[in-house]
């Protein structure tokens, strides 16, 4: 089944970023390229798995094939992420994404093992990502603290592919569609989900859902289309190796 997955790509810089947190999300008009493409399954080989010692924050995290991928939140079986990865570029001859042209080694930095440690390696060497991932104990929250060991001209962009509340988008019998908005007061990448109808089996508790990327600074630009479309972010990345101008779903 096609699903609306839409996704939201952002200058980033050197971020400290919430992954997920609560948000409003703002009605703007969508970009071309519904429904984007079809849904499915997160990589079941996890990396990393993390949340907070304390019961206030509801946020588990997973790092699979080195870049953040299901966030589970409020209960720990309705994921939030699809995936949320960089991309690199030197702005006119290579854009780099993560799962597709770095290889990466991971470790952790805590002795209770909650904190993981993930450095990203281009296949065509000259620089390197180094991300540390927290839960917030205080926040419905992840945090990634990124560092880029580089060339300072390079320009580092964040791929937000949400899948809110564990519905997965599409028909009425698989939740209905998620939204996605670029909020233009905190520049907060913002997905949503109201529907809380599913056809899960023995799942009647759901809520309704918004997940929120955030850095430490506004981001410089921010561009949210759907996946696997002209509208799609990391295709204009490919193509010109920068975002083509700042459109909201």
């Amino acid at each position: 089944m096609k699903r609306m997955r839409a996704v939201v790509t952002v200058l980033a810089g050197l971020l400290a970023v919430p992954a997920v947190a609560a948000a409003p999300a703002q009605a703007a008009p969508p970009p071309a390229g519904a429904p984007g493409a079809l849904s499915h399954y997160d990589l079941a080989r996890k990396d990393c798995v993390g949340t907070a010692r304390n019961t206030t924050s509801k946020v588990w995290y997973t790092v699979a094939n080195g870049v953040l991928s299901d966030v589970y939140a409020p209960t720990v079986d309705n994921t939030n992420v699809e995936t949320l990865q960089y991309a690199v570029t030197d702005g006119s001859t290579f854009t780099d994404l993560q799962t597709r042209d770095m290889t990466y080694t991971v470790g952790s930095i805590d002795p209770g093992g909650m904190a993981c440690r993930v450095t990203s390696t281009p296949r065509r060497g000259g620089y390197s990502l180094v991300t540390d991932y927290v839960t917030d104990p205080q926040r419905n929250a992840v945090v990634m603290h990124t560092r880029l060991r580089g060339p300072a001209s390079l320009k580092v962009f964040v791929r937000y592919d949400a899948t809110v509340n564990g519905n997965g988008g599409g028909g009425a019998s698989n939740g209905g569609a998620d939204d996605a908005t670029v909020d233009p007061a905190t520049t907060a990448l913002v997905s949503s989900d109201t529907n809380t109808v599913t056809n899960a089996v023995n799942r009647d508790y759901g809520v309704p859902l918004f997940g929120a990327l955030r850095g430490d600074r506004p981001f410089r630009s921010a561009s949210s289309g759907y996946a696997g479309t002209a509208s799609d972010g990391l295709a204009q990345l490919d193509a010109d190796h920068a975002l083509s101008g700042p459109t909201t779903a």
